[in-house]
């Protein structure tokens, strides 16, 4: 018995102090391999369950993306402003600062995540720092490092503290051997950038800690949100936000994918309503722990035709970038999501013309207002 609680006290010790440090082009390396479930039963962690009634704590990793911010707001709504922590490694602008709290969170420091969920008392954690596809295939030892790494440091810590624990995948998780016309939620996925690869693999670390440690771990497939309210950040789909800017800016739209490439699409509004619906779906509604979700489903003329209906002297031009358009390529044209429509519930509510007019709506508002400044 001793010699057990000397090496459950050494483990309890090693987990206490681990951490990495981390370099912009350095993959960083946990020092220790020790499952969350092998911790020693003394050990003086703050883990918190709470009720249905009680209002869950929560933290958004990557926080700054295109979609933490209007999930911060989302919760903040409906939680209560205090109960929901953003984070990033970049610094916010004033009004997101000051719109609830923010705190510096670095996925690849395990140490201070740690700390941050443990004084916090985070019940829910939505983790959305990741690098995207094309930026990813730009740099790939940073996005093994961000997209893997980041993710296996969140992982332990969610089991750990019995988290529930939201992931997004993606439609990069699909490859061109993947049926495309429709892509089912259960298939051949293969994709072939470093994004895609890491994100089915959280898929599947995900659903194994769920069925090895008990981790209430849910994921949705996202297919490419738009949104007026956040730029560009690097992905295949961006291209179904510059037109928007650039109909309102110069009247010049040059895409970079072909005309007749079609992917699934979503407004963000209706992104943000499903990754709150099934994060608060019964766990035993849940058949499954990665679902697809779709909206609609366009071609860059399509939606420039929609577009020229609200500004009919836009100019539309074609410039293929060839990195871009094979990963497009290897995407699904169309998602299946008849399991989650079942499951949870789930519905959209923008199609294409909705979206093209709240679009307008949001940035025809905002230009108005800057010119008058």
């Amino acid at each position: 018995m001793p010699i057990v609680k000397n090496v459950s006290r050494a483990v309890s010790q090693l987990l206490q102090s681990s951490g990495c440090g981390c370099g912009i082009s350095i993959v960083p390396v946990r020092c220790i391999g020790v499952s969350p479930r092998q911790v020693a039963s003394d050990a003086s962690f703050h883990s918190v369950s709470f009720s249905e009634s009680d209002h869950p704590r929560v933290l958004i990793t990557g926080g700054l993306g295109q979609l933490g911010v209007g999930l911060a707001k989302l919760l903040r709504k409906r939680f209560g402003k205090s109960n929901v922590i953003l984070s990033d490694i970049r610094k916010p602008a004033d009004n997101i600062f000051y719109s609830g709290p923010f705190i510096y969170a670095d996925i690849l420091d395990y140490k201070n995540l740690r700390e941050i969920v443990v004084n916090n008392r985070i019940t829910w954690l939505f983790h959305y720092s990741a690098l995207l596809s094309a930026v990813g295939e730009a740099n790939v030892p940073l996005a093994r490092a961000v997209n893997i790494t980041g993710l296996h440091n969140v992982l332990d810590i969610a089991a750990e503290h019995n988290l529930r624990l939201f992931v997004p995948s993606t439609i990069g998780a699909f490859g061109p051997t993947s049926p495309r016309d429709p892509t089912p939620d259960l298939c051949i996925q293969r994709p072939r950038t470093i994004y895609g690869v890491s994100k089915v693999h959280a898929e599947l670390m995900g659903e194994y800690y769920h069925y090895r440690y008990g981790l209430d771990f849910r994921c949705l497939r996202y297919p490419g949100i738009i949104s007026a309210d956040s730029q560009p950040g690097g992905g295949t789909t961006d291209y179904a936000v510059q037109i928007f800017h650039d109909a309102i800016k110069t009247g010049k739209f040059q895409c970079n994918l072909k005309p007749d490439t079609r992917l699934p699409m979503m407004y963000i509004d209706d992104c943000l309503k499903a990754t709150l619906e099934v994060m608060e779906a019964p766990a035993e509604a849940l058949s499954m722990r990665t679902y697809n979700i779709s909206a609609m489903s366009f071609t860059p003329e399509e939606l420039a035709q929609e577009v020229q209906k609200h500004v009919p002297e836009l100019q539309v031009t074609y410039n293929v970038d060839e990195v871009r358009q094979a990963i497009a390529d290897s995407w699904p044209m169309n998602f299946d999501d008849s399991n989650a429509r079942r499951d949870w519930g789930w519905k959209h509510d923008y199609d294409l013309p909705e979206l093209v007019a709240t679009m307008f709506g949001f940035l025809g508002s905002e230009s108005r207002i800057a010119q008058a400044n």
